[in-house]
């Protein structure tokens, strides 16, 4: 690390070594060494004037980049693709006439990203396998635990711990699911040529047409891809780039509001994230916890969902077959997108992996609220037992609302159940047995059961051997 130079804190600090090295120079540059032995091989199978000597040359070289070299061509050509058709040229004497033969510069800039961007979104499905078997675990585990419910972040109707975690996983699972249709729609550019019109090519195999639209899915075909894209200018479609980050952006989306509701927990000491031995949480306050991991997650997510609007306006701004105002932003959106991504779901997974749960708090929040939860069941009770609805409605109301006002402005404690009982009409209402949590939680239990089954073991069952180890996060 230079420390007299601005480092980029995704790479110095936040996103693991894998989706690091997956953006590196060394990774993409020897992808379009790759690219080039590609077409050379698609050549030579459909009887260019491509030896098998010049691809063994080729072949023998596709990491050993010397990349000061490639900055001395750099500088002379000002041209960074022709700058590596030369470093690679010179390694490659033999080869060096049939390197690039018949393609454009976005023959293998445009395939490289394409690949990249597959190993990403395969590195990025299994981060979220991961974290969604993580979910399902925590959510068995406190399938039947009890808890205040919330909407307008007001005390509601109860739910269990597990069921909320099935809220934060079925968002993960929907990301993957849309991750894994985005995967099998990706495509090669392939070999188009200038413009796309595989002019250059059809010239090479004489105004052979079959043999050009075997080239294309030859170059496909050994890039990993089931096809190319069926039609393209000079690039792919920059809609193939807004499809990807659409995507990635709906993860951060999902990460946030999961990190948001974990430090709204944290605040009301129900659930925190992990909290190491020797952490410090403030440097002058000594007692505090603040959950940092929830909070760097909705910091990096908020960049990464910005970058959604960007990648629009690049597509937008394309014009015809191509224009050259992408390249700068793309260099800085494609990696970075990636690497947030993959340093979000890092934090993600390390929360839910050691999540700490306060049972004591979670049962004193409830029962703090659970007198007013039950008030629609003791009005039902009392009518049943043939009171006048429209009469103890009225007496419940003006009771909860006493209650209320000693909790709000003298500080006491929660009275409702003790106001009720003194009423004459309630007097044939068993009240206590219906201060049962277990009773308010309606299917939740069960829905967690069944969203595991349907939902959490497919996943498992498709991902169960690309379960990463977890990494250690810098905080």
């Amino acid at each position: 690390m230079a420390e007299d130079r601005y480092e980029n804190p995704l790479s110095s600090r936040y996103a693991s070594p894998e989706m690091l090295a997956l953006w590196g120079a060394q990774k993409k540059f020897s992808t379009w060494r790759r690219l080039w032995l590609m077409l050379a091989t698609a050549q030579h199978e459909l009887g260019l004037d491509v030896t098998a000597a010049q691809l063994a040359e080729m072949r023998q070289h596709l990491d050993d980049i010397n990349f000061e070299s490639v900055s001395r061509y750099e500088k002379q050509l000002r041209h960074d693709v022709m700058a590596h058709v030369h470093a690679f040229g010179d390694l490659c004497p033999t080869a060096r006439p049939i390197i690039h033969w018949g393609a454009t510069s976005c023959y293998v800039t445009d395939n490289a990203d394409l690949m990249l961007m597959r190993d990403g979104l395969e590195m990025i499905k299994a981060r979220l396998a991961k974290i969604i078997s993580l979910f399902g675990d925590f959510a068995l585990r406190f399938r039947d635990t009890a808890c205040l419910a919330f909407t307008h972040f007001q005390p509601a109707q109860p739910t269990t711990i597990g069921k909320r975690a099935c809220l934060w996983c079925y968002d993960f699972v929907m990301d993957l699911e849309s991750l894994e249709y985005r995967t099998q729609r990706m495509r090669a550019r392939g070999a188009k040529g200038t413009t796309g019109t595989q002019a250059s090519f059809l010239k090479l195999f004489g105004g052979d047409h079959q043999r050009v639209r075997d080239l294309d899915e030859k170059v496909a075909q050994a890039m990993g891809f089931s096809s190319s894209y069926a039609v393209t200018g000079q690039t792919y479609s920059r809609k193939v780039d807004v499809e990807v980050i659409d995507v990635l952006s709906s993860i951060a989306q999902s990460a946030h509001k999961f990190a948001v509701d974990m430090r709204l927990l944290a605040s009301r000491k129900e659930i925190e994230e992990p909290f190491e031995k020797d952490q410090v949480g403030s440097s002058a306050m000594a007692y505090k916890r603040n959950p940092m991991r929830s909070e760097r997650i909705c910091s990096l997510a908020r960049f990464a969902i910005n970058l959604q609007a960007n990648v629009a306006q690049t597509y937008a701004n394309q014009w015809l077959e191509r224009t050259l105002d992408d390249s700068a932003n793309r260099r800085l959106v494609l990696p970075q997108a990636f690497l947030a991504i993959d340093a979000i779901l890092i934090l993600v997974e390390n929360i839910v992996a050691g999540m700490v749960v306060y049972e004591a708090i979670l049962r004193r929040n409830l029962e703090q609220e659970l007198p007013f939860m039950v008030t629609e069941n003791i009005l039902m009770a009392a009518v049943e037992q043939g009171g006048d609805r429209q009469s103890i409605h009225e007496v419940i109301r003006q009771h909860s609302h006493a209650a209320a006002y000693q909790i709000k402005m003298q500080g006491g404690e929660n009275d409702l159940l003790d106001r009720l009982r003194t009423e004459p009409t309630l007097s044939k209402v068993a009240l206590d047995t219906l201060l049962d949590p277990k009773t308010l939680v309606g299917r939740s239990p069960e829905q967690v059961t069944e969203f595991i089954e349907s939902y959490v073991e497919p996943v498992r069952n498709r991902y169960q051997q690309v379960f990463a180890d977890p990494i250690d996060i810098r905080v």
